[in-house]
């Protein structure tokens, strides 16, 4: 692992006192470190790309899972509506069958079973029992009572054929307010399934979106330290094109200077051979270097 706090750092004094061999391996040690930073920046960069990727999906599966739940919950609300609405009509519908009761007295007195067996246990009596005149008078007014009560009860339970019809419509109305109610509580389940999946995602994104600053952050560290080498490394460079040229500059100053020697030389030899002076190979091959001969 790089250590990004290990700094090469060149001085002044290092750029103008080092040698020339001594800049060119300091130069290289900064271009190997420089790269070598630059491929771990480039490894931060795709590491953090790649967690930032990672973290678009989750988001979009967060929003899927969003849309999904908000048109659940929509579908939740209108059948909510749709069961309200029939429990309100089957309220209304049971309202009017007990006004129908109510109406016709159904709720008072007995039922048609307990007013046949009232008669039968009175008509039984008046069979076996000895009784005065005046008692069996009281008796057969009472049994008379009874059956008069039995068909004027008989007569109101013929008229609430339209009450069986209200009952049975309020329990149709019932029904389907049942599969309304059935269809509100799989759509919200399902809504909250969703819901459940969306935070999920969420707080997968957001766990993923803090590896990926966090790798943002190591890769600045690096790409920073990178940049400072390469500085570093151009500072260096930019020292070394300048001995380049003053070493340029003296060998084109010696070569002048040798040039002149050689024609001061040249010309010595010249003025000895107007003067009549025997001259020598060597001195000819001078006076044809220097254009005097």
């Amino acid at each position: 692992m790089v250590d990004e706090t290990d700094y090469i750092v060149v001085t002044d004094d290092e750029l103008e006192q080092d040698s020339k061999g001594e800049l060119i391996k300091l130069a290289g040690r900064l271009r190997d470190r420089r790269n070598e930073l630059n491929q771990l920046a480039a490894k931060r960069a795709s590491k953090r790309d790649e967690l930032n990727e990672k973290t678009r999906e989750c988001v979009d599966q967060a929003q899927y899972h969003r849309e999904k739940r908000d048109e659940l919950n929509t579908l939740v609300q209108a059948h909510k509506e749709q069961r309200n609405k029939l429990n309100e009509k089957a309220n209304e519908l049971y309202e009017r069958v007990e006004e129908k009761k109510t109406d016709l007295e159904l709720d008072e007195g007995p039922d048609l079973d307990k007013l046949t067996e009232d008669i039968e246990a009175l008509e039984f009596k008046q069979q076996t029992s000895v009784l005065s005149a005046e008692d069996e008078r009281a008796l057969i007014e009472q049994i008379e009572d009874k059956r008069e009560e039995y068909r004027e009860r008989k007569r109101k339970l013929e008229e609430t054929g339209d009450i069986d019809e209200y009952v049975e419509r309020a329990e149709q109305v019932r029904d389907e307010a049942s599969k309304h109610h059935d269809k509100v509580t799989t759509l919200a389940d399902k809504a909250q399934n969703h819901h459940n999946e969306m935070i999920s995602a969420y707080r997968d994104a957001d766990d993923i979106r803090s590896d990926a600053d966090d790798m943002h952050e190591q890769f600045v560290v690096a790409q920073e330290a990178a940049d400072h080498h390469h500085e570093e490394f151009v500072r260096v460079q930019k020292r070394l094109r300048e001995l380049d040229k003053e070493e340029e500059q003296e060998r084109r100053a010696e070569r002048d200077e040798a040039r002149e020697k050689a024609r001061a030389e040249a010309e010595e030899i010249y003025q000895k051979f107007k003067e009549g002076e025997t001259l020598d190979t060597e001195d000819l091959m001078k006076l044809q270097k220097t254009g005097l001969l």
